[in-house]
């Protein structure tokens, strides 16, 4: 039986410094299997870590033809995932009424529909002791105006993983929700997003999210927060009403 990493949103961002630090710290896998859009930029990374092999897939994961296309290659693989980490995103922010409801529904297709879809294809190939890595946001900890679509689909997120992971316990099978803050990546130049003062100062390095997710993966745990403002923020959503802290977001971020 192979056994393989299996990685979405694999050719920039968070996604491809999980590629970076998954090809150095897991040397007992046989392949790492990136899905993503750009082909050239997968290419490149295979180059820069040699010694592992790649299986570059191009998929448009909001595609149905190309989940069943996963679904059927898994099938005649058979390989046992030791690692699942969806990673694929996008985000637009905005007041609602502003915004494009197309643009809209792609965030819910990317964030939300595409990481039920692939996890739920993989799930039959995941083994006791596999680890399934779900990129979230701190955004999901609070409803956030300006940023509404995203903070909700990202809410949506973290509740599919605590009910996944409960329902996984028994199997062996962990469900890690990464919940960091902004990343210093380039998500918010693909989305158009201008970040406001307070974000700017909180940007985290992409390679500290990712090595404190691994960790908390391997750990067993079910949320791997980074930075403090995002564990301020998760514990205010804990003790204050959602309604003063909505009002508190919507001063300092629009």
């Amino acid at each position: 039986m192979k056994y393989i990493a299996l990685i979405t949103g694999a050719s920039s961002g968070i996604g491809r410094e999980f590629v970076r630090q998954i090809a150095a710290a897991y040397p007992s896998l046989q392949e790492l299997w990136l899905l993503a859009r750009n082909v050239p930029a997968m290419e490149n990374l295979q180059k820069a870590c040699p010694g592992i092999h790649f299986c570059i897939l191009a998929m448009d994961l909001t595609d149905t033809k190309v989940l069943e296309e996963l679904a059927l290659l898994l099938k005649r693989e058979k390989p046992c995932i030791r690692l699942l980490v969806n990673s694929a995103g996008c985000g637009k922010n905005g007041l609602v009424a502003e915004q494009d409801w197309r643009d809209a529904c792609r965030m819910l297709d990317v964030n939300c529909k595409a990481l039920t879809a692939v996890t739920m294809i993989c799930l039959p190939y995941l083994r006791r002791g596999s680890r399934v890595i779900q990129i979230d946001s701190g955004a999901a900890f609070l409803p956030q105006p300006g940023f509404a679509v995203y903070a909700a689909g990202k809410a949506y997120v973290l509740s599919f993983d605590r009910a996944l992971g409960a329902e996984l316990k028994a199997a062996g099978i962990t469900v890690t929700s990464v919940c960091p803050g902004p990343v210093d990546t380039d998500f918010f130049q693909r989305g158009g997003i201008t970040l406001n003062p307070w974000k700017r100062i909180a940007l985290a390095r992409p390679e500290r999210v990712v090595r404190k997710a691994l960790f908390d993966a391997e750990a067993g745990r079910e949320l791997s927060v980074y930075g403090c403002s995002v564990k301020l923020l998760r514990l205010a959503a804990k003790v204050l009403p959602h309604r003063v802290l909505v009002g508190i977001c919507k001063r300092l971020l629009l």
